[in-house]
């Protein structure tokens, strides 16, 4: 028995939809009410590549939110219904142009619009099987390797995730914070509800409160219906505020009460309205420090939580280096066939001190498989000016004496820390002796600095 091919049916919700679908038998209907609350669970999968759009009983209000759902939905084609004489609408003329790749007018004519729904499924067939493949982004092995940093993290997340407390992901740029978060989402009991993901530094400050807690219909001259803001879509799920160290104060401000109360209102609105969403923020600077110099409020740090989740930089995870850099490889398209990496490629990649992280390298992988020539991959390739050979101070840095190295200034580093920067007590911590600690802090240059009490603090 032939498989039936998965076809969206976004329409009001009426009766005439199960006469109208009834006809389609070839195909597996998803029907998706437009007034409806859209949910995960509703998108369709990849293989949905075609859609059928029932504009023929829309009322005014569900025909003005109709392109959010048509963009939300992201099948590849539409195919519209109307009745006669709607095409002279210049909103669902619009539509059309901009949506759809064909229109059937009433009454529905089974056999036409199979041809049309069939045609366009095997123009996306074509076009998928001429692609040949899904390139791989950084963000789907953020936090795939062995090393004990992203091991220590992947176990944070894990713990994380059974909670409902809020969390803080903090990260250089390019090393998966994004992808930790939703680690956390997809693990947690919320997996099944919404992930509201909101980027704080292009939330534009004139439209925060719009953007973020909706409107009433009439509330300003273009409401012309009432609508949810990202928060409140978010009821249920998990929040995520991406970049939440770009806020401004004004738009720190304004999420304060959702953060205390877990309450919002609406642009006109006169009632709050209670939101169940977990929160979790992203940030590539320490909020503390932004705090300490007035560039943050206080009350919204602390209300961001308490549990804090730092995702180690590439060059503190070395070891997964090239386990990253081939899972990348291969899923790269490559028309002179499977490539790999040159030995003095691998000792560059595990040389160089990956400022951009993760995305840097993928960055590096492409750029090498669009300009290297044959089935090996050298440092010119990957843009590596040198090879590691000719360059001797970055081969210094995969010596024995260079882990030793980095391995006592940890050592010193911790147990000062832990010692309250008393070098005493951090030296027994160590089972050294104070000489050979001081010995140990003017080898690596480490500087002490002097323990200093709360009320001098101050």
């Amino acid at each position: 028995m032939k498989e039936k091919r998965p076809l969206v049916w976004l329409s009001a919700e009426h009766s005439g939809f199960s006469t109208q679908a009834a006809e389609l038998r070839e195909w597996r209907l998803t029907p998706i009410t437009i007034d409806a609350e859209l949910r995960q669970g509703a998108i369709p999968g990849k293989n949905a590549w075609v859609g059928v759009f029932d504009a023929s009983e829309l009322s005014g209000s569900q025909l003005a939110v109709a392109s959010s759902w048509l963009e939300a939905l992201g099948v590849e084609h539409w195919v519209a219904i109307l009745k006669p004489g709607q095409i002279d609408h210049p909103e669902i003329c619009g539509l059309i142009n901009r949506y759809c790749e064909d229109y059937h007018t009433l009454p529905l004519q089974p056999d036409r619009l199979q041809g049309i729904l069939g045609h366009l499924w095997g123009m996306s067939e074509l076009h998928a099987r001429a692609s040949g493949y899904t390139p791989l982004s950084y963000h789907d092995v953020a936090l795939e390797g062995e090393s004990p940093a992203i091991s220590q993290t992947r176990e944070l997340l894990c713990k994380f995730a059974h909670t409902e407390e809020p969390v803080l992901i903090y990260g250089e740029n390019g090393t998966g914070k994004e992808t930790a978060a939703k680690f956390i989402h997809n693990n947690s009991v919320r997996k099944h509800k919404p992930l509201v993901v909101i980027n704080c530094a292009a939330l534009p400050p004139s439209l925060t409160q719009n953007e973020l807690f909706g409107h009433e219909k009439g509330s300003f001259t273009n409401a012309m219906s009432a609508q949810k803001g990202r928060i409140e879509s978010a009821d249920g799920g998990t929040l995520l505020l991406v970049g939440v160290d770009e806020l401004s104060g004004e738009q720190q401000s304004a999420i304060l009460r959702f953060l205390q109360e877990g309450q919002i209102e609406r642009i006109g609105g006169r009632r709050p309205i209670e939101v169940n969403a977990r929160l979790i923020a992203t940030s590539s600077s320490p909020l503390e420090q932004l705090v300490n110099s007035g560039r943050f409020r206080s009350d919204v740090f602390y209300r961001l939580g308490s549990l804090h989740v730092l995702l180690p930089p590439l060059r503190d995870r070395k070891e997964d280096i090239l386990l990253l850099a081939n899972r990348i490889l291969s899923a790269a398209p490559s028309s002179a066939g499977p490539r790999r990496l040159a030995d003095t490629t691998t000792i560059c990649l595990a040389e160089h001190r990956w400022p951009g992280n993760l995305r840097e390298l993928q960055n590096r992988i492409r750029q090498a498989m669009l300009l290297g020539e044959g089935p090996v991959i050298k440092p010119a390739d990957m843009g590596f000016g040198q090879t590691p050979s000719n360059d001797q101070s970055q081969t210094q840095e995969l010596s024995l004496d260079a882990f030793r190295s980095q391995a006592d200034r940890r050592a010193i580093s911790v147990s000062l820390a832990l010692a309250q920067n008393n070098i005493s007590a951090a030296a027994r911590l160590l089972n050294i002796s104070r000489v050979s600690f001081y010995r140990l802090m003017d080898k690596h240059q480490v500087l002490h600095r002097t323990s200093v009490s709360p009320s001098k603090r101050d």
